[in-house]
């Protein structure tokens, strides 16, 4: 089958890549803020410095990790027919983006802090949308105690989605703990941590520190659900000339470092346990010191390291989808446009981004929309064809003759539908750059979802137990 893919190293660059990162990993080494995560490596082969807590990892420990490490992953979701497999056979999968700090009030188009309501529809308009397949929860939910927002995030999209939900794992000293609810959420749905195991309802994206550095609560974190069967997400945010070399080759290896880091971490801690290498790494924008998801490194970026990905055999999350402009449907000019939907031609399985606003410090409902509509046109772009014999049609060309027209043969008549894609009238709306005009159609379509889309619900002694484990886990931390 022939697919388009976007291919950006030779296999000689390919090779140095792995090289480089290889010749960082045993002689930089990375930085662990974890004394029980440094004796598991070390105690695997690792040459551990407790007192820097640098641990320097050997190749063989690395090829013995990817050994381990498997090469496929089914990604359940609450609803089996929502269940997503890696890798993917046609285009990625895509989410929503995660953890943003404000959203833009559907009602009032004020900006504001979010709450688990405003969570909630989040996570039942994603679950009405046919071209988002997975739920981030997008937004920090601030009704509720700050140390324990992720755990409610979780909770609420658990009962708005029946999409598989990528998590965020808890940081700093509640890292483990936060962990551990989590599971214990996931195996009161699923139906018991052996059944958790089995079928992953939610995965945790496991960000690296960039350059080379875990964060005690967060790798400690990663320890636990590697042991419980949750899918980690090693998102590796390498910033080219702020947390790494300024050059897109010194982006490509660190980001390819951190990740073989990450999956040493995991497979160590639990051999075969699923691990999905990811990277969302990009250069800065120096003329306003920011990340740059628009420019024009960044498909190039996802590109090398999802060739790294598939030369490891590992299932990947090397895309981002949305627009993540500053205002609401699609502000900006072509190229920038281009260069963010291009990244999901690396070979990703998994892209992340629908709804994002600011650079994924905001979100809204319309912009979900947007992002989906998009999507569905963009994707199109990965579709399988088929390359042989009888679709290259010699024998037709010969039947038809020079200079005579295939437009009245049956043939075109009976295979034009499966070749050729036709857009979507909307998208002449949609699909306008520079513009917001397409806002309040994405309105009266969140509208709807909001108004007509049910999803199941959980039973209720099961909600009644989840929130039972929140409150004993918030416990922790009152005066």
């Amino acid at each position: 089958m022939a697919r388009a893919r976007l291919k950006f190293l030779d296999k000689d660059e390919e090779d140095l890549v792995h090289e480089q990162s290889l010749k960082s990993l045993n002689e930089i080494g990375v930085m662990i803020h974890s004394l029980s995560v440094l004796k598991l490596l070390e105690d695997a082969g690792a040459d551990v410095d407790p007192k820097k807590e640098i641990a320097r990892i050997p190749e063989s420990m690395v090829n013995e990790s990817l050994k381990k490490a498997p090469k496929s992953i089914r990604l359940g979701a609450r609803d089996p027919k929502q269940d997503l497999q890696l890798p993917v056979d046609i285009y990625p999968y895509i989410s929503t983006g995660g953890v943003t700090v404000f959203v833009i009030d559907f009602k009032t188009g004020e900006q504001r802090e979010a709450t688990r309501k405003d969570l909630a529809e989040f996570a039942r308009l994603a679950d009405s949308l046919d071209p988002i397949d997975a739920f981030w929860p997008i937004v920090t939910a601030s009704d509720v105690p700050p140390n324990a927002h992720m755990v409610h995030e979780l909770w609420t999209s658990m009962q708005n989605t029946t999409k598989h939900i990528l998590g965020s794992a808890g940081s700093g000293t509640i890292g483990i703990a936060d962990a551990k609810t989590q599971i214990a959420l996931g195996a009161l749905v699923a139906g018991g941590r052996d059944e958790l195991k089995k079928h992953p309802l939610f995965s945790v994206l496991e960000c690296v520190i960039a350059p080379l550095s875990f964060e005690k609560g967060a790798v400690e974190a990663q320890v636990e659900y590697a042991k419980a069967g949750i899918p980690v997400i090693s998102m590796s945010m390498s910033l080219g000339g702020m947390s790494c070399p300024v050059t897109v080759a010194g982006t490509i290896v660190n980001a390819n470092t951190e990740n073989l880091a990450s999956m040493v971490i995991t497979q160590t801690a639990a051999p075969g346990a699923p691990h999905i290498y990811s990277t969302e790494s990009t250069l800065v924008d120096m003329s306003i010191g920011q990340i740059d998801y628009r420019g024009v490194e960044t498909p190039l970026i996802m590109a090398a390291t999802g060739q790294m990905a598939s030369r490891y055999g590992l299932p990947k999350m090397t895309g981002a989808i949305g627009v993540d402009a500053d205002k609401m449907g699609n502000p900006v000019p072509f190229g920038e446009t281009a260069a963010i939907w291009m990244t999901t031609m690396s070979g990703t399985d998994l892209a992340s981004g629908a709804g994002g606003l600011n650079a994924d410090r905001g979100c809204a409902l319309e912009q979900v929309v947007c992002d989906a509509f998009f999507w569905e046109d963009f994707r199109a772009f990965m579709r399988k064809f088929t390359i042989s014999e009888e679709t290259i049609a010699l024998n037709l060309m010969q039947e038809v003759g020079h200079g005579n027209t295939f437009l009245t043969h049956p043939h075109t008549a009976k295979n034009f539908k499966k070749e050729i894609f036709f857009r979507s009238k909307n998208m002449e709306l949609y699909g306008a750059t520079v513009s917001d005009r397409m806002i309040p159609d994405a309105k009266k379509v969140v509208e709807k979802a909001l108004k007509e889309h049910q999803v199941d619900l959980l039973d209720k002694d099961i909600i009644g137990e989840g929130d039972r484990i929140i409150k004993e886990y918030e416990k922790r931390f009152e005066n």
